[in-house]
Parts: structure tokens; C-alpha cells; sequence
């Protein structure tokens, strides 16, 4: 997911360092032995398990239909010495939306759903409101490729200790929005992926779990694995339990699996749908999945996807295209990563909210030495030339002052200075123009001083017009993404600036809820703010846009954005209301 930008930025802020172990040397390698591959690996796991605060670590590689090498590290149970192995099952996370797409495409090849037709003809009771009657449907293909348009969360009961069935977002979303027309801009869903499973649950009569179990888990040999309602798997932060919450939305995020099992599924993919003797897929619908479905899309930026597979956000020089997915929960994270072209893969699970960087880091480390070692494509470090640093000038000035939506949430950019200061997350950055007409990234110490921070040396940004829109490109080595776009600040109704203030959310919630939500007005826009106990550290702001006297949406493009926030009047009292949730204004 445009992950790998994001989680640069949110590893600069946590200012990560690394241990001194020298890494190992590559001597005498002989095409098609992994051993170095293997040394350097476990020698990489240990450095970014020490560096991260990472409590346990399994990794499996593939060659084909061989498991090469698989190993844990750490920790499953720290409080019971309870060593982390190639068996210890981990919260894989969204790496279960390839298991659900493959589960939509064999009821495709078998008759049973048509991918290009309207997604409720095949789960008549979806529905949802739209701002665009124009637009082409939602389809179980667009919703695939998060290009569907629909709402990313359903928020309500959306993560927490007990979670309610996944169909019951459904019904949540027939008092939603599209958020954006369908197939226009890449709009990640976990409520989408609901869909898709219930979906696959209504078309074969059998409970989505017990499907996935009948005719993925046992057909694959994937006995450890299970999609749960409720996880079970420790987790950890900074190599101390925390509490583990759940995803309602089960076929998105609620896979528990192992690095042995998920093997077993890139096997499949390597032999073109078949395991053995079984045929799991056809082989169109397993290289279906592996193709780029938004190549001609106007606002890709080289943000590829397949259907489930991502096919963007990992870069190997000379093995083609990458196919990955990762499983980003709060208290943990994934990654599964094949090259198709040569038929290698990798999967790395971890038990710890530190671990985002580290298993991306892996991953793409473990592709590159693999396919060295398997073909002799020899993946030299990507040399980053920086031209010389130059001050802005009056149009770099001009359109950069004011208010953007970027992937860390709201940015209020400022150039009065005669520099580019920005504010976000709670953070101080400078934007600092080059001699290429493109910009780097520095962070301000104490808002104060801005210094070049490791995680951002490789960011690139640039601005450009596409749509009518002022975007900001983000480019990391050969990817490029939307970093943010340029918000326009409209008339806010004076029915939205009485409802300025502080808010409460009303009712019990029963998982991690912000401790701060305000409603502001901000040089023009209308702002929400909203901060966790959790990450104190952390102000969230978003931008919103009205579209009415009585509703605003999350302004800006791509995941999280053109969600409704609604005034409504109820119990004798005026509320706002956003994706399920009903707010209440504090007193004082």
C-alpha cells in the first residue's frame, strides 16, 4: 500500500538507530546457493529487531516449489521464554486480502460471480449513497483493486476486544457515501474486503471461514492457519505485551497464519494455481491476480495493484514485477513478497508494533539477494544523487503556502519565513527545494532546526497539476505516489462554525478511542483534530471540505479521504455524525 513512504516517515520520527555488527561478506557464491543469503538475512532480522525493539521475527523463502530457508527469531512468549519458530502462528493482518481475491476468483471461474458486473448482483443487500450518479458501479473487480470508490473503514465496531460479525458493515454503509467515482483514484478498503467476503459467503452458502478453510487452508496443507473473529496471537510494543483488539472486518485483516503455511500459497502461485495433484485456481485467475489492473489510470503515479496483490511499493532492479502485500495492524506487521518472472518468494511475519519498517526492509532485502543468487542479476545499491540545495522561489512560494492533505493527515504549509515550514502530526518539517526542481524532506529539532533525518535521505517530492488538482508527488528509488494534494478553502457554513468545539463520542467503545476530538477553523478550512492516548506524541488533523449546509467530507484523495461528517439532530440534541459514530460537544 503506499505503505513504504508513510512508514519512512513515521520511522524518521521515531528516530531509529541500529546496532554495529558488521554485516557478512559475500565469498565465493555459486549461482543457485542461498547461503549467503541466508547469513545476511539473519544477520539483517537481528540488526532491525535490536534497532526496533522487536520482540519476535519468523521468515520462510521460496524457490519455486522449495522452501530454501525458514527461521524464527526472538521471542512468540517473552513473559514464558517461548522462542519464536517457522511454526509460531502471528497475526498476518491484510495479507488476507490475497486469500479473499482468491476466493472471489475461483468462484469466478467456476460461473459462480462475474468480477466486471455490479457487486449487488451477486450480494444484493449492499448499498450505498452516491455523489456521483454518472460514475460506473461498484464492482467486486474495482473493490479488488481498491479502486471501487467505497468508504476505506466503516469505523463504528470497527477494531475492538470483541468484534461483531463482518456483514454487519453492510448495513452500516447504507447510510454512507461513495467517497470517490469508481475507478478513478486508488482508495484503499478493509470495509471493502468485507464485501468481498461476504460475497463469498453468500454466493456458496458456507460461512466465509469455513470456505477459506475448505478450499484453501486443507487443499494447501495450511494446518495452522485460520481466519478468526477474534485473534489470539501476543503481541507486543518496545518487547512489552499489549493488548490485542480485532478487525471486524475479518476477510480484510483477521488471517492467522505462519510463515510454513503462507508458503504453501506462493507455491500455488508459482505453479500457476495448482499444489500437487489440486488445482486451487486456474492458471488465468492466479496470473490475473499478478496483473496490473490501473496502468492507464489518470491518477496512478506508478501506485499499481493487481487484484489483492499489490504491485507497487517494493522494488527489485531486473526481477520484474513485484507482487506483495503487507499486514499493517497497530501491534503488528507482515509481509508476503513474490517475483513471478522468476519464481521467488518471501514471507516475514512479526509480533510487534515496532516492526513496520523492519519486515518491508526484509522483504525487499531477502528478493534481492535471492534472485542474485538464483540467476547472478546482480542488485547493486541504488546510488542516490542529490543536487545542490537552492532557496525557493516566488511560485515555489506561492503554491506552496497553504493547507495540504498528506499521507500523515492535514499539513498547514507556511512560507511567510521564506522557506517552506510545514506542520504535521504534531511534527515541524522543512520542505527544501534543489537545483532539479525537486524537493527533499528535513525534519525541524524542536521545531526549530531542520536537519536531514536517515528515513528521509531517499524521499523526493514534486508538485504537479493533474485533474485540476495541485499534487504532490512523492518518489522513493523507481516509486512514485500521491504524498498529498493542495486544499482550497471554501465558505464554511455558519451552521458548521456553531458546531466549533470540543466533542465526545457517545455510547461505550470497546477498543482504542482518541482522548481529543475537536472541531476547528483553521486560516479557512474546517479541521478536525483528533489524538490517541496511545501515541500522545501524535496530533491527527484532517481537512474537511463542505459539500452542504449540513454535511463536509474528508478533503483530499486516496485512502481515508471523502469520508461524510454530518450535523444531525437527535435526542433533542444537535450531533455530528461520521462513519457510524455520533459525537456530542463537550461543555468546557
Amino acid at each position: 500500500m503506499s505503505s513504504r513512504l508513510l512508514l519512512l516517515v513515521a520511522s524518521a520520527l521515531l528516530l531509529l538507530g541500529a546496532c554495529a555488527t558488521p554485516a557478512p561478506v559475500a565469498e565465493g557464491n555459486v549461482r543457485g546457493d542461498y547461503r549467503y543469503t541466508q547469513n545476511y538475512l539473519a544477520w539483517l532480522v537481528e540488526r532491525e529487531m535490536s534497532a526496533n525493539d522487536i520482540t519476535g521475527i519468523s521468515i520462510a523463502l521460496v524457490d519455486d516449489q522449495k522452501v530454501i530457508w525458514q527461521k524464527g527469531f526472538g521471542h512468540a512468549d517473552l513473559e514464558n521464554n517461548i522462542a519464536a519458530t517457522p511454526e509460531t502462528v502471528y497475526r498476518a493482518g491484510s495479507i488476507a486480502k490475497v486469500f479473499t481475491a482468491a476466493a472471489a476468483m475461483q468462484l469466478a471461474e467456476q460461473g459462480k460471480l462475474n468480477i466486471d458486473q455490479p457487486l449487488v448482483a451477486a450480494l444484493p443487500e449492499f448499498s450505498i449513497k452516491t455523489r456521483f450518479p454518472n460514475a460506473g458501479p461498484v464492482t467486486p473487480r474495482n473493490v479488488m483493486m481498491h479502486h471501487s470508490g467505497l468508504p476505506s473503514n466503516f469505523l463504528r465496531g470497527m477494531f475492538v476486544r470483541d468484534p461483531g460479525r463482518f456483514e454487519n458493515a453492510i448495513e452500516g454503509l447504507k447510510d454512507e457515501h461513495l467517497t470517490f467515482p469508481p475507478n478513478y483514484v486508488f482508495s484503499y478498503s478493509n470495509v471493502g474486503m468485507a464485501l468481498i467476503g461476504a460475497t463469498v459467503q453468500k454466493i456458496s452458502g458456507e460461512p466465509f471461514a469455513s470456505y477459506m478453510d475448505q478450499h484453501f487452508f486443507k487443499p494447501l496443507g495450511m494446518t495452522q492457519s485460520s481466519f478468526a473473529a477474534k485473534a489470539v496471537a501476543k503481541a507486543y510494543d518496545n518487547n512489552k505485551e499489549i493488548e490485542v483488539f480485532s478487525l471486524r472486518d475479518m476477510p480484510a485483516a483477521n488471517l492467522l497464519s505462519n510463515v510454513i503455511d503462507l508458503s504453501q500459497f506462493v507455491k500455488m502461485q508459482f505453479a500457476d494455481g495448482t499444489f500437487g495433484d489440486k488445482q486451487i485456481l486456474s492458471a488465468a485467475s492466479a496470473r490475473e491476480m499478478v496483473r496490473i489492473q490501473n496502468k492507464g489510470f489518470p491518477l496512478t503515479f506508478q501506485q499499481y495493484v493487481g487484484l489483492g496483490w499489490m504491485m507497487s511499493g517494493i522494488e527489485v532492479p531486473g526481477g520484474g514485477p513485484v507482487a506483495s502485500h503487507g499486514g499493517s495492524l497497530p501491534d503488528s506487521h507482515s509481509m508476503m513478497a513474490i517475483l513471478p518472472e522468476h519464481k521467488l518468494g518471501v514471507v516475514v511475519l512479526s509480533n510487534s508494533a515496532s516492526s513496520a519498517v523492519a519486515v518491508s526492509k526484509i522483504a525487499s532485502e531477502a528478493l534481492r539477494l535471492m534472485l542474485e543468487a538464483k540467476t547472478g542479476i546482480r542488485q547493486e545499491a541504488a546510488q542516490v544523487v542529490r543536487s545542490p540545495e537552492r532557496a525557493p522561489n516566488a511560485e515555489e512560494l506561492r503554491l506552496f503556502n497553504g493547507h495540504f492533505d498528506t499521507l500523515v493527515g492535514l499539513a498547514k504549509v507556511s512560507t511567510a519565513s521564506g522557506k517552506i515550514d510545514a506542520d504535521a502530526v504534531g511534527h515541524h518539517f522543512q520542505l527544501v527545494p534543489h537545483e532539479d526542481g525537486l524537493f527533499t524532506l528535513k525534519y525541524k529539532i524542536f521545531g526549530m532546526v531542520p536537519v536531514n533525518v536517515g528515513a528521509f535521505e531517499d524521499i523526493r517530492l514534486s508538485i504537479v497539476k493533474v485533474d485540476g488538482r495541485q499534487i504532490i508527488v512523492g518518489r522513493l528509488g523507481g516509486e512514485s505516489l500521491m504524498f498529498g494534494e493542495k486544499l482550497t478553502p471554501t465558505v464554511i457554513p455558519e451552521s458548521f462554525l456553531k458546531h466549533i468545539g470540543k466533542y465526545e463520542i457517545i455510547g461505550k467503545i470497546d477498543g482504542p478511542a482518541p482522548d481529543h476530538i475537536q472541531l476547528k477553523e483553521d486560516g479557512g478550512m474546517l479541521v478536525g483534530e483528533v489524538r490517541f492516548p496511545e501515541k500522545p506524541e501524535l496530533l491527527l488533523r484532517i481537512g474537511f471540505q463542505p459539500v452542504s449546509d449540513h454535511e463536509a467530507v474528508t478533503a483530499g484523495l486516496g485512502s481515508g479521504r471523502g469520508d461524510t461528517l454530518r450535523l444531525i439532530y437527535e435526542n433533542n440534541e444537535e450531533r455530528l455524525g461520521f462513519s457510524g459514530y455520533q459525537l456530542r460537544k463537550k461543555l468546557n
